[in-house]
């Protein structure tokens, strides 16, 4: 069920600042909306985000402009790894109505489809999300309105889905991809059939794989591949051995992982664990 999530700014301002650095299953998973917009820079994580009927990965760096009344939750369902984020939440309201605001008020109504950020453009404003949780007053304000500038200057985004989300109205579509998403995040790491998949989504087989395709812009099979990936990435991080974080996964052959692994990521799993700590 799509609950409705009540927020309060902070105290003495017209917008709310949140910062996690914890680990990200410790976060509510509820598909929720709100009336206000709501600003997500992920500063260190990987997981999976679910806004509106988009599902996808991200990784560090990713930023995100959820619009009013769009349903979403949480960032990092189902990982299992230390998760950084701002998050800024806010009422269009605070925006005037005026002609030195219009670019921005077009932001806004286009984030109602839930926008994804470019490189470029997240590195650009990486510094202005570490600042705005430092200040407070009139300056965290201005803050705010340089990102939203910034953002409306830039075509290096791309919209989460086709569609605007009209307030209160949700299908039963989201609680039949809730339980998907449960299934597989419970059974990931053993062989899962279609023919299962459809089942517990009371549809057939045929009408299962159209459904997802057009809701999810790939076939059932790639979004399994993708998250088992991701969960791999996870323990990788660890430094576990190659081949037993493959069979964990849901993987039955090191060769099959290994070429998935690279289809995904653009890189080996060798390649991404050396990557890993040579950072660290």
């Amino acid at each position: 069920m799509v609950q409705l999530e009540r927020i309060s700014p902070d105290a003495g301002s017209s917008l709310r600042v949140l910062y996690h650095n914890v680990m990200a299953d410790v976060f509510k998973w509820n598909y929720h909306y709100h009336p206000e917009v709501e600003l997500v820079f992920v500063f260190d994580g990987i997981g999976r985000r679910h806004v509106g009927n988009h599902v996808s990965y991200y990784e560090s760096g990713d930023l995100v402009l959820i619009g009013s009344n769009l349903p979403h939750a949480g960032f990092g369902y189902g990982a299992l790894a230390m998760h950084e984020e701002v998050v800024v939440q806010f009422s269009d309201e605070i925006i005037h109505r005026s002609p030195e605001f219009l670019a921005i008020l077009e932001l806004l109504e286009k984030s109602k489809t839930g926008l994804c950020f470019g490189k470029e453009t997240r590195e650009l404003l990486r510094e202005k999300f570490v600042k705005i949780r430092q200040i407070h007053g009139i300056e965290r304000f201005l803050v705010l309105i340089e990102i939203l500038k910034s953002l409306s200057e830039t075509n290096d985004y791309f919209c989460l889905n086709e569609r605007v989300f009209e307030k209160g109205t949700f299908t039963k579509d989201q609680q039949r991809a809730r339980r998907i998403f449960d299934f597989i995040k419970e059974n990931y790491a053993r062989d899962i059939t279609t023919n299962e998949v459809a089942e517990i989504s009371n549809l057939t087989v045929p009408a299962f794989c159209n459904y997802f395709k057009k809701n999810f812009g790939v076939t059932f099979t790639d979004f399994l591949n993708q998250f088992r990936i991701n969960q791999a990435c996870l323990l990788l991080t660890e430094n576990q051995n190659i081949s037993e974080v493959g069979f964990q996964c849901g993987f039955n052959s090191l060769s099959y992982f290994s070429r998935t692994f690279k289809q995904v990521k653009n890189l080996s799993p060798k390649e991404f664990q050396l990557r890993v700590f040579e950072g660290k």
